[in-house]
């Protein structure tokens, strides 16, 4: 029963979102207002079917309704429930239907909440997002049912793949998922715009909150990813420059070039058709993420098993949504409404070269990532891109936009001075000289004192706007009260968002620079050293988990002879898969961790044990999550949710009025 429920729901959603795909094309050619009622009322019912399908494959997952294929090989009657439901979407089936979902769920946002936009802007982005849905419903349907039932059922499930086990699961993809589709309303509103005849200063105000919103998710995904992969997969690193981790920060970075960028298109009409191609291009790139974990070209630990014909299908879409979406803006963006010029030193100028950065850093990673793949595919053997190319190429141009960064904001618009810009930030200098002097004395690492400088210039350069901003310690302490509840939500947003840069890159630096790593082999009762700090490894012994037998090691952990914590790490086996993980334990007090991972045992006896300790690797998660958070409180902006002023309504009630 849920499997004939599920299948139709899909069914009905596939052809709600073709019909929501044409509608408004009709629509424009008849000039009928209800049509564009009826598109919108469509689109909220193509929604709800799609959560219909997807509730239907929650239930199974939930009730272990191993009549379902995809059910019994990704989950198990054993399995803790928050895994169980963690499962729907760790699958190729499942996270497509994920994928779909919120895609329904922002054009379904757009059309209940679209009251502010014109009316044949608003028809044709839920067009191009239906038709998007469509694209990738037929590719579920066709390819990728998670419907499919067995012949016979199975007593008992496959089980998930243990390295998905765990909570940061349950939450990394969806935040991943709502970043990446979240972009497809900039590409939506970028081709209706360019439909419609040419997107304005409103059509950027218009798009921001979901490019706002769609960012904020991606950089919460990303961040999970990271901290994930740090405590789950037992590296003891941040970041290796996976393709699929790759994956993720391309539209990362062109997503927040396309913020940037519509700043300036909304504030001066400027960068249009330059804003417009990174809404283009920034989705995009998000589905060739897709067609990464899901082509088979590629083998990972965040890839799914593959069917070739899935990789094709995939690449078919992307072809076909980015062919037509550049072909279009080839067509219209040299008609788009050229801007007032600007001076070299200017609010526009600052945010044009943190577009070239940001796109040229896109650039590099893009490349890294696929070069071996080109290579590879004409036959010219096997190489590795790694972190020393990326060191190379992205680590300087990432600072160079740091050091760039802080002026953005104290500059003004039209004309400035790059001495009034620096005399605006001199306090940031200063702590920038202080923490590289500090720094260079202490450590004598005279890049790591660079890049430490470049994280405070940064962060306090950004509450040093701040403060000026609001006339603090140069006005009274009520005036500087009453500019600060005047200050537009978005302006804090953007100290908050630059201060979680700031913070993020003084973790990276920590970790890059100062970590250390010592493997021993340990007896209980033997102990290491790793300068102060002393962990002895007490006891090991086995222990049950819900599905998995575990080798579990308790360690305690010593600074200068004094106590400090006590550390678990477990090497498990899950039977239903015959695969082996490592859990790391890890003491944090936020501004280091110590981190111990438990090896095999040896053939004499005693365990491999690696120790890891990374200074300031906990800044560069609370970096990313302040990050987030500023483009949280930027969404707050009441400026983001007025919209321009639209003329009085003289159509039906609930038909908006055309512009």
């Amino acid at each position: 029963m849920t499997s004939q429920f599920g299948h139709y729901a899909l069914l009905l959603a596939f052809t709600l979102s073709l019909v929501q795909g044409a509608t408004p094309f009709i629509f424009a050619r008849r000039g009928d207002v209800a049509l564009h009622v009826f598109c919108r009322r469509v689109a909220v019912a193509h929604c709800a079917a799609v959560i219909a399908a997807f509730a239907a494959l929650s239930y199974a997952f939930a009730t272990s309704d191993f009549s379902l294929a995809l059910v019994a090989e990704n989950s198990h009657t054993a399995k803790p429930l928050l895994y169980k439901f963690a499962g729907v979407w760790s699958n190729h089936e499942g996270s497509m239907l994920l994928w779909t979902l919120i895609l329904a769920l922002f054009g379904a946002y757009a059309a209940r909440r679209g009251d502010q936009i014109p009316g044949r802007l608003l028809s044709f982005a839920l067009a191009i997002q239906a038709s998007i849905s469509a694209g990738f419903l037929g590719f579920i349907l066709m390819t990728s049912n998670p419907f499919a039932t067995l012949a016979q059922t199975p007593a008992e499930g496959a089980g998930l793949n243990p390295i998905l086990q765990d909570p940061g699961l349950a939450l990394h993809p969806p935040f991943l998922y709502l970043g990446y589709v979240g972009f497809s309303m900039a590409f939506s509103f970028a081709l209706a715009g360019l439909i419609d005849g040419g997107p304005g200063a409103a059509w950027a105000r218009w798009v921001r909150p979901f490019a706002l919103a769609a960012w904020s998710f991606l950089t919460i995904g990303v961040t999970l990813g990271s901290f994930w992969a740090y405590y789950t997969l037992g590296w003891g690193g941040w970041w290796f420059w996976d393709p699929v981790e790759n994956a993720s920060l391309m539209p990362w970075l062109t997503g927040t070039a396309f913020l940037h960028s519509a700043i300036v298109m909304e504030r001066r009409n400027a960068l249009a058709a330059w804003t417009i191609l990174l809404g283009i291009v920034t989705f995009s790139l998000s589905l060739v993420g897709t067609f990464l974990v899901r082509s088979g070209v590629l083998s990972s630990v965040h890839a799914f098993a593959q069917d070739p014909s899935r990789g094709v299908f995939i690449l078919a879409l992307i072809a076909t949504a980015t062919g037509a979406a550049l072909a279009i803006w080839a067509w219209r963006a040299p008609r788009l409404e050229k801007s007032a010029p600007f001076a070299l030193v200017s609010r526009e100028s600052s945010l044009a070269l943190n577009n070239v950065l940001l796109s040229t850093a896109a650039f590099t990673v893009f490349l890294g990532t696929f070069y071996p793949l080109v290579v590879e595919m004409f036959g010219a053997g096997k190489i590795s891109v790694g972190p020393p190319y990326f060191a190379r190429t992205f680590a300087p141009i990432g600072a160079i936009l740091v050091a760039a960064a802080a002026f953005g904001p104290a500059l003004s618009w039209k004309r400035d001075t790059m001495r009034g810009a620096f005399a605006r930030l001199r306090p940031a200098a200063l702590a920038g000289m202080v923490a590289l002097a500090a720094v260079t004395i202490f450590s004598r690492d005279l890049v790591a004192a660079l890049l430490l400088a470049l994280a405070a210039w940064l962060a306090l350069g950004s509450l040093v706007v701040l403060a000026r901003r609001v006339r603090l310690f140069e006005a009274s302490l009520l005036t500087s009260l009453r500019l600060a509840r005047t200050t537009p939500q978005a302006f804090y947003g953007l100290v908050v968002a630059h201060a979680g840069v700031g913070v993020m890159l003084a973790g990276m630096t920590g970790a890059a620079f100062w970590s250390s790593e010592k493997t021993e082999r340990l007896y209980p009762g033997d102990a290491l050293r790793s300068g102060q700090v002393e962990l002895r490894l007490d006891s090991v012994g086995d222990v049950e988990g819900p599905n998995y037998q575990a080798e579990q090691a308790r360690f305690t952990l010593k600074r200068d002879g004094a106590f400090v914590a006590r550390l678990v790490s477990e090497r498990r086996y899950f039977p239903m898969r015959d695969q082996t993980t490592t859990a790391a334990g890890i003491h944090t007090n936020l501004v280091e961790n110590l981190y111990v991972a438990l090896g095999e045992a040896g053939d004499g006896g005693g365990w491999a044990v690696r120790f890891y300790r990374h200074p300031f690797v906990p800044l560069v998660w609370i970096g990313g999550l302040i990050m987030a958070l500023g483009g949280f409180v930027s969404l707050g902006d009441k400026r983001l949710r007025i919209g321009a002023p639209q003329r009085a309504r003289v159509c039906p009630v609930g038909a908006e009025q055309w512009s």
